[in-house]
């Protein structure tokens, strides 16, 4: 017993959840994270952040802009649903978007489908009708000291997914509507919410 507690506490502590979702599971007792699927931008020995991507605020992207006190033009994304990324820093805007040749001030660019920028220049290209084809404007961002997300993780707070593929990262993120991101990722992972356990597990 106590060999196979220590075996999941080592695979707990090397584990880089980067670029993969967080699924909550059904023990998850913080009320702000309930039924929620965030995208981890960076997971690493100091810590890990992500951004919650079915949350979406009562305000629209259109209300970041006035905040920024920036006059964009005309366009579909003044009325996307502004999100609420997490409860770390909810003044400041995080966008997950797929990667381009643009070189933005602060840029992570997690994979092959997925970036995040947190400088104001994303914002001003957006206001011209020139930003990434795919965007999520959130506030805030979800964020885990050293070995907190490992912990959580062995109480089965959360499972884990993981893809490589664009299509599905770009589905969950930015392709489907907010209420039904859920009930794709859990099907991504052969599940369904009304059978889970408080088990953890993977894919």
């Amino acid at each position: 017993m106590f060999i196979e507690n220590d075996a999941r506490i080592k695979s707990l502590e090397n584990l880089n959840l980067t670029g993969q979702f967080l699924i909550a599971m059904p023990s998850m007792t913080d009320p702000r994270f309930s039924e929620t699927i965030t995208f981890i931008c960076s997971h690493n020995e100091d810590g890990a952040m992500g951004i919650v991507v079915n949350k979406p605020s009562e305000h629209q992207v259109a209300s970041l802009f006035e905040q920024f006190k920036v006059t964009p033009k005309p366009s579909a994304l003044l009325k996307e649903d502004l999100y609420v990324g997490g409860p770390v820093q909810q003044d400041r805007g995080f966008i997950l978007h797929n990667p381009t040749n643009t070189e933005y001030d602060a840029t992570i660019v997690v994979n092959n489908a997925i970036a995040l920028t947190t400088s104001k220049d994303i914002l001003d290209a957006a206001a011209n009708n020139i930003a990434p084809e795919k965007m999520l404007v959130a506030l805030g961002y979800a964020g885990w000291s050293a070995g907190q997300l490992e912990e959580e993780m062995g109480l089965n707070a959360w499972l884990n997914l993981e893809t490589d593929q664009t299509e599905a990262l770009h589905k969950i993120i930015f392709d489907s509507l907010p209420e039904n991101r859920f009930k794709l990722a859990m099907s991504m992972m052969g599940l369904n919410l009304s059978n889970l356990s408080d088990e953890a597990g993977h894919a």
